[in-house]
């Protein structure tokens, strides 16, 4: 299956075939991982519990950012 790089407003994107996102259980608003692996593109979909984990681990190292830093030391 071949897709084209297409210009999106001031970005370029390519078109997922809806078979494709079928197949794959995605849909319009997930989002992927762009992985680059020995000069190909992976897009790989991004798993909801370790970007709400990840999310936690954002805002838990901002909040307690001066203790961190100290605890760095």
């Amino acid at each position: 299956m071949n897709a084209t790089i297409r210009k999106i407003g001031n970005s370029e994107g390519i078109i997922i075939p809806k078979e494709v996102l079928d197949r794959m259980g995605l849909k319009a608003g997930d989002n992927l991982e762009i992985r680059e692996n020995d000069g190909n593109i992976e897009l790989v979909p991004e798993h909801a519990d370790l970007a709400e984990q990840l999310k936690a681990a954002r805002l838990g190292m901002q909040k307690y950012r001066v203790a961190l830093r100290e605890l760095a030391k």
